[in-house]
């Protein structure tokens, strides 16, 4: 299955085990554009900017999810990552750049639960830095401009309604992430 539209977040499942493969993107291709892959070969080949949340094994044979998890971080690229695997954490898992850690057997509601708060992580992160280099450019202007200047100006104008919008749009999600937090240490 391959990403279609760009308003649904599209997930990455990296699985040896087809029939696990196959059940979780079972779980998740009603509410997601799911890549499957079954091996950490072939989910090194379906990386890629689209990708947003990678549910990630492992331990597979030759190309290990240790190994794609490495090939992530070394191409930059932006998605968030839960290990989905049968080895039990560490704390080997302190140093390793994973959002979450699922042991199996995960249910349908782990995977979509897992699935929700990285991709609101994901747009978290996208929108704060979107809002933080608009807010810049505003400081900057706010300096170098009269204030006659920023009132006559329409894009001075534009940028604030869109920092205001971002803004609440921010501070939106971080209070979902939060009931997210609660709902974990209960």
């Amino acid at each position: 299955m391959t990403a279609g539209d760009s308003d649904t977040p599209t997930v990455l499942i990296v699985e040896d085990e087809q029939h696990l493969a196959d059940l979780y993107t079972d779980y998740l291709r009603d509410q997601y554009d799911v890549q499957t892959a079954y091996s950490g070969e072939e989910g090194l080949e379906l990386l890629s900017n689209d990708v947003d949340v990678v549910l990630l094994d492992r331990r597979m044979p030759v190309v290990s999810g240790n190994e794609v998890l490495a090939e992530i971080e070394e191409r930059g690229l932006r998605c968030r990552v839960a290990m989905v695997t049968a080895v039990n954490p560490d704390f080997d898992i302190i140093e390793m750049r994973v959002d979450d850690y699922l042991v199996k057997p995960v249910t349908r509601d782990d995977l979509r639960d897992v699935v929700d708060r990285l991709y609101k992580i994901r747009e978290y992160n996208d929108r704060l830095q979107t809002l933080t280099s608009k807010k810049l450019k505003r400081n900057v202007l706010r300096v170098e401009k009269s204030k006659a200047e920023l009132q006559e100006s329409k894009r001075y104008q534009q940028l604030q309604a869109d920092i205001d919008e971002i803004s609440a749009n921010v501070d939106s999600l971080a209070a979902e992430l939060d009931v997210d937090k609660h709902d974990l240490q209960l």
